[in-house]
């Protein structure tokens, strides 16, 4: 498995398996089991995903040593503010069964981000968080809490995929040593996405799928992704992509699908802010 270096010397799987929308127990605890048999390191889950137990209930029967596992999750609007992360952070940790998570990111750019990433400043401190990150992000909010703050978060996860490449806020990410994550990197199967020309081409040359294509092309940009899926052979499939490597000429024909606009919404539109505000209550 190849890793990434996150900018606090902390060691991260570059592929990982992600449980959003797997909101059944046992849908959940049998994906999360699967694939780690098939070699899965990395598990990315959340507060507001609602399935925290169940991951941690595949992780302590798959009896993997702790050592081994990069586990993270993300703390949700509702619990921001420095008096409350500790609270919630803690039912996490519970609930996962768990004593430390390897990365806890901000969920969303709302709310009381900078009493919340000071909260969250001090559990990294303590050593019962190894790195700590935020998650939808754009580069005026993720600058803007690097320049008043003192950790500088280890990752920003945010919405990359062929359609929504992001090159512009990695190049930010870059600069301040913060390290790009992708979610919905099938774009949900927006788009037509499987059945996508380009990357169906490039596919037949090397014997794999759209997904793997598109996988190998973001690892080859250095951003870590976390493909999600309960069908095993998927998980396996997507698994499968550290035995090809994508020409410079590939790379950029898929750069032409870029549409330089969210497939899903943008978290800088006024609707949008007023939405999630009303999810806290």
């Amino acid at each position: 498995m190849k890793n990434v270096i996150l900018n606090n010397s902390v060691k991260m799987p570059t592929l990982g398996y992600g449980v959003y929308q797997i909101p059944s127990y046992d849908d959940c605890k049998k994906s999360v089991l699967t694939a780690l048999e098939i070699g899965y390191r990395s598990i990315d889950t959340a507060q507001a995903y609602g399935n925290e137990k169940a991951v941690g209930d595949a992780i302590r029967e798959s009896n993997i040593p702790r050592s081994e596992l990069f586990i993270t999750s993300k703390l949700w609007i509702s619990d921001y503010g420095y008096h409350k992360v500790q609270n919630a952070f803690q039912q996490s940790l519970a609930k996962l069964q768990l004593d430390y998570l390897d990365l806890y990111l901000l969920h969303q750019p709302y709310n009381d981000v900078y009493g919340s990433w000071k909260a969250m400043e001090e559990l990294n401190k303590a050593g019962i968080i190894k790195a700590i990150g935020v998650s939808n992000f754009y580069p005026d909010r993720l600058v803007d809490l690097i320049a008043y703050n003192e950790i500088i978060p280890a990752l920003n996860q945010i919405e990359t995929h062929p359609f929504h490449q992001r090159y512009e806020d990695q190049l930010t990410m870059r600069k301040y040593g913060v390290q790009h994550e992708s979610w919905a990197p099938f774009a949900e199967g927006q788009h037509n996405f499987f059945t996508n020309e380009l990357l169906g081409n490039i596919g037949a040359k090397y014997g794999k799928s759209v997904a793997q294509v598109t996988l190998r092309w973001m690892i080859q940009r250095d951003i870590v992704v976390i493909p999600k899926s309960v069908t095993p052979a998927r998980i396996r499939e997507n698994f499968e992509v550290f035995n090809f490597e994508l020409t410079e000429e590939e790379m950029l024909a898929i750069k032409s699908l870029d549409r330089k606009a969210s497939s899903f919404f943008d978290h800088r539109d006024a609707d949008r802010v007023e939405w999630f505000s009303k999810l806290n209550r």
